[in-house]
């Protein structure tokens, strides 16, 4: 067993990760975003959390909000970018199925 804390002081990082799967932390700072059309996962899935803030996700050309509690999945090869566009930092939990960092 493992075991971390969260604490989302850092744009992004790495909290644990096993042969499996992986877990990550991302703060985006209001108006930053990560990603874009050409950024994607070729072999992991991505499952992303919102703990706070708001934003949106644009995957595959289509945009959804991200709003706290919403889960989102982008699939393995899907292109996708993460935007925060409100007045709060957006904080999202990441998992990567398999491990991708």
């Amino acid at each position: 067993m493992e075991r971390t804390h969260l604490d989302f002081d850092r744009f992004f990082d790495v909290r644990l990760t096993t042969d499996g799967a992986q877990a990550a932390e991302m703060t985006l700072e209001p108006g930053r975003s990560t990603g874009g059309p050409d950024n994607a996962h070729a072999d992991s899935d991505q499952w992303l959390y919102v703990v706070s803030g708001s934003g949106r996700a644009v995957v595959e050309g289509e945009t959804v909000r991200l709003d706290p509690s919403d889960l989102v999945v982008v699939e393995a090869g899907e292109t996708h970018e993460i935007e925060n566009d409100g007045d709060e930092p957006l904080q999202t939990l990441n998992l990567y199925v398999p491990p991708d960092y």
